[in-house]
Parts: C-alpha cells; sequence; structure tokens
C-alpha cells in the first residue's frame, strides 16, 4: 500500500464491473457499456473505438489489434491476431530491385493493410452481446462533435508536428491553425467520424472495400506504395492458441508469434531463478540483472522472431530452462556484457491497452496500436484514415526469418496478456511502449509477485529499458542518482527517454470476495472506472 501523504493514486476496488484504459473518455464508455448489459468483450470494442479518436496518435481504425479473452473466467481462452499483411507484390526482391534498403518511416512501405476492423468486427460477433454499429457510435460522437485534448495527448501530438507538416491530410486535421492542439482545446476529426459511421452501418466490408478502401489504397500507390484493392479484401485476422509459461504459481498467457509476447514468457523465465537483492525492486544490483537479461532476450528476439506462417519460430527452444539457464549464466554481477554472446538455437530452413471485468467475470485483454505515434503519419485524406507504420517490422535481408514476403505478417510489439490461477483467469493486463513491451510485462509481473507490489504500485514503480537498436539503456528520472552513477561504472550508457517510458492497465479478480481490483499507469491520461 502506498503512503497516503504522498501523491499518487490508490487501486481502484468495486464488486460488479470494472475497465482500466489510458484515457478517461474510453474508460467511461466501456463502463456504460457495462452498466447497460453489454459484456466485457463489448465494453473493450467500444473503448478502443473511443481512443481510436480521442489518443489517435496512440491508435487509430487503420492500426492492428491483439486480444486474449475469458469468457466467465475460464482459462479456456480465446487469442486472436488482427495483424496486418503486407501487400501481395511485397518482395524483398522487389525493394532490392528498387534500390530501398530499409523502410522508412513515413513511406508507404512502412503501411501493412489494417487489421483492427476486421478484428473487431470478428471479436464482437463471435463473444460479444452487442452489434458493432451500436459499440461505434460513442466514438462517432466523439470524432463528429469533438473531444477535449488531454494532457499527455498534447505533449504527444507536439512531438511530431514535423512530421504532420509533411502530410497535407495529416496538418490539416493534426495542426488546425498551424500548430496541434493544447491541452483542453476541443478537436474534430468529422472525416473519422463519417468513416466510422459507414463501419457501423457496413461492417468490416465497409473499411476493406468500396469507397474508404479505394481512398487508402489509391493515396498509398500515389506515393509509390504496393498495395491493390484486393490485398485490403483479402484481409483476415485469425484465431490463435496462446502460449503459455508458470511464474511463482500462476499461469501467464500470451498470444503467440509474430507478437513478442514469447519473449514477455522468456523474461520471466530468466527472471525467475534471479536474486531479488532485496525486498524492493529499484536496486543497483536487480536493475543490471533485468538490463542484462533484457539485451539477451530482445537479441534473440531480432534473431528469431517472424510470422510462423512463413517462417520457423523456436517457441519451446526460446522458453526452455535450458535456454533460460544459458542466460542466466551470461550474465555478468559486475559488468555489461559486450559484445553479447552468441547462443546456438535451432536450425532454419529469422500502442493502446484496455483490460475489462464484466459481472459474469468475462475478462478481456485487448490491445490496438499504430506502432509510432501517429503510425507512418500518413493520412488518407477522404477518409480521414491515419495509417500504422508496422511494415518497420520487417527486414529486408531476403536470408533473414522476418524478410518481408507477399501477405507475411510483421514482428509485432503489441502483446495483450492474462494471468490464470487454479484453472481462473485472475487478471487481464497490458503494458503499452512499442518495443519496451515485453521488457514492462516482466517488470510488472515480478514486481507484484516478487517484490509484492499491489496492482497499482507495480505500474508507478520507475522504469528503464535496454533498447535493442541503440544499444542505450533508457531511465526514468525517478531512477536514483546513486543507481545511475552505478549503472554507469558497470559500462552501461543511460540516456533520458524522450517520453515516460510505456504505459499500462490492470484488473485483479478477487474471486471468493467477489471483488475487482485495478489500477492505471499514471504515465498516461487514463483511470479505472468500476461499479
Amino acid at each position: 500500500m502506498r503512503d497516503l501523504e504522498r501523491p499518487g493514486r490508490s487501486p481502484v476496488h468495486a464488486p460488479e464491473g470494472m475497465a482500466s484504459t489510458s484515457h478517461p473518455l474510453s474508460t467511461q464508455t466501456a463502463v456504460d457499456v457495462l452498466r447497460g448489459g453489454g459484456n466485457a468483450l463489448d465494453a473493450a470494442v467500444a473503448a478502443c473505438a473511443v481512443q481510436c479518436v480521442v489518443e489517435p496518435e496512440s491508435t487509430g481504425i487503420g492500426g492492428d489489434c491483439f486480444c486474449i479473452y475469458a469468457p466467465e473466467g475460464s482459462d479456456d481462452l480465446v487469442a486472436f491476431n488482427g495483424s496486418g499483411r503486407a501487400p501481395a507484390a511485397a518482395t524483398a526482391n522487389w525493394y532490392a530491385e528498387n534500390g530501398i534498403k530499409s523502410i522508412e518511416r513515413q513511406s508507404p512501405h512502412s503501411v501493412t493493410v489494417p487489421g483492427a476492423i476486421d478484428a473487431w468486427e470478428t471479436l464482437a460477433r463471435d463473444h460479444g452481446t452487442r452489434p458493432l454499429s451500436e459499440l461505434l457510435q460513442p466514438a462517432i460522437r466523439y470524432a463528429r462533435d469533438g473531444y477535449p485534448v488531454s494532457s499527455r495527448v498534447s505533449v504527444d501530438f507536439a512531438s511530431q508536428a514535423s512530421l504532420l507538416k509533411n502530410d497535407e491530410g495529416a496538418q490539416r486535421v493534426f495542426m488546425p491553425g498551424g500548430k496541434t492542439p493544447g491541452v483542453g482545446e476541443m478537436h474534430r476529426q468529422p472525416e473519422l467520424a463519417a468513416t466510422m459511421q459507414k463501419i457501423a452501418e457496413g461492417g468490416r466490408d465497409a473499411f476493406y472495400t468500396g469507397d474508404v478502401a479505394e481512398d487508402i489504397v489509391s493515396y498509398l500507390q500515389g506515393k509509390g506504395g504496393l498495395h491493390t484493392m484486393e490485398d485490403f479484401a483479402n484481409m483476415r485476422g485469425e484465431y490463435v492458441t496462446p502460449i503459455t509459461l508458470n511464474f511463482r504459481g500462476y499461469d501467464v498467457y500470451q498470444c503467440p508469434p509474430n507478437g513478442q509476447g514469447v519473449i514477455a514468457l522468456m523474461l520471466l523465465n530468466i527472471m525467475s531463478e534471479v536474486e531479488t537483492y532485496g525486498d524492493q525492486p529499484i536496486t543497483l544490483e536487480r536493475v543490471h540483472a533485468e538490463i542484462e537479461a533484457g539485451r539477451l532476450a530482445y537479441r534473440d528476439r531480432n534473431l528469431y522472431l517472424a510470422d510462423p506462417n512463413q517462417a520457423e519460430v523456436p517457441v519451446d527452444w526460446l522458453l526452455s530452462p535450458e535456454h533460460a539457464a544459458q542466460v542466466r549464466a551470461a550474465i555478468d554481477p559486475v559488468k555489461a556484457l559486450s559484445p553479447l554472446p552468441e547462443f546456438t538455437g535451432p536450425k532454419h530452413e529469422s500502442t493502446v491497452y484496455i483490460s475489462v471485468v464484466d459481472k459474469d467475470r468475462n475478462c478481456c485483454s485487448f490491445i490496438n496500436t499504430l506502432f509510432s505515434n501517429f503510425g507512418s503519419v500518413q493520412m488518407a485524406p477522404k477518409s480521414g484514415v491515419m495509417l500504422q507504420n508496422r511494415g518497420q517490422g520487417f527486414v529486408l535481408d531476403p536470408n533473414h526469418p522476418n524478410c518481408i514476403a507477399p501477405g507475411k505478417r510483421p514482428l509485432h510489439t503489441i502483446i495483450p496478456g492474462m494471468v490464470v490461477k487454479d484453472g481462473k483467469a485472475v487478471m487481464p493486463y497490458g503494458v503499452m511502449g512499442g518495443e519496451y513491451q515485453s521488457f514492462g510485462h516482466m517488470q510488472f509481473l515480478t514486481g507484484m509477485f516478487d517484490y509484492g507490489l499491489d496492482i497499482q504500485e507495480a505500474q508507478d514503480r520507475p522504469r528503464f529499458f535496454p533498447d535493442p537498436f541503440s544499444g542505450e539503456v533508457e531511465v526514468e528520472g525517478t531512477i536514483p542518482e546513486d543507481i545511475q552513477a552505478g549503472l554507469r561504472e558497470k559500462g552501461h550508457k543511460l540516456a533520458r527517454p524522450a517520453k515516460p517510458i510505456g504505459g499500462s492497465q490492470a484488473i485483479w479478480v478477487d474471486y471468493e470476495q467477489s471483488v475487482l481490483t485495478a489500477g492505471s499507469d499514471p504515465r498516461k491520461d487514463g483511470c479505472a472506472i468500476g461499479y
């Protein structure tokens, strides 16, 4: 329990239903759906649609979606992969022949076919109780009539101003009057409202065929993209079998690759036999150990993770006790590893989050994303759809398992999580923050299960993250200076993150007391609300 004399948040408790999201209007929408008789899946879809309007830099209908759902708290989990695919014409040879050596963010090649709308309709149809047409109405109202820009959203808007100026549609919508909206200013997206109304009336086909798809495809083709109407018409997500690992007596579930959930489980496996170094997680020894484990785990991610339908991904090896022991043995408690040791793997032939629990204890772990803030920062002009940049998850090396290919899904960072105990789902949870997410899952769960932090404290704890590309360790300013100095002495190169690291939400289900307890990350504008 937190010191009540200090500023902070207490966990939220309620007996019947609960929602936790990164925006208050989204959380309130979810609770309204629950109180109106909808279930957790209905509430998650409605809340996500609202976030696509009021937190548009983080997510949108031009993005992707993943979900893990526990019907009535059962451990017979439903998992859905709604990640988009590369165009049918996207081959490594085409990029090589056209002199493209990397996929740039603000280019048509960073855009895969968005999977979110297909996921929403499929999940609502199969597991919800309300039609998609009803669930989209709150979002449509906010897009048409306006919403007040909140604090974190305003900061994120301003941080992308230079890129917004490069796209006529994006600049028109998100820089009215020549600048991004400030805190408390009303903002409207009428073209997006009209598009969402078309989806409400016509379902997924109104997005993947007809004038919305034509607007997106013609816009991308005009920039040199390979997308076709057929690519959009063929977009389908899929139900998948979740992967799992037992940690401290709890079964932790993740969606399988192409998402990086396997790396979250791998990190838990590694840390399961690493010392806690005291009764709180921010000590020099523990921080160093987590950094090194993260560096090694993300090295494996970048080597092996890909679309399992088009490449062999060694999930069993990544999650094996032997590999976890191998990684632990490589960690030097005295200094940072340089270079990282090589491990011999099997031979190959390699964000918004929403947590909802309803009165029937249906538990929904739901995540939707554009990837970077505003994704590719490219907006289809007539439909108002901001397009994601998930194509940057691909590489162009034809010998790599994650090389771009026709219809292939890229390495994906977004990962909904679910914790199960004794056959019952006890916590839908998630951590936002792009590359950070797998590392963040480990930090959140070890905070609760190794250090006894409550569900809010585990999200409040200071964060750090070894960036898998720059080699720097991002360190929030709340990490004590003496620990930062100690890390530098061990050879770590530290850097302040451009913005707070990630975000998170979670809801704990106490079946014995029939009480729900939730937390919501203070790094975002959101909250948990129950009734």
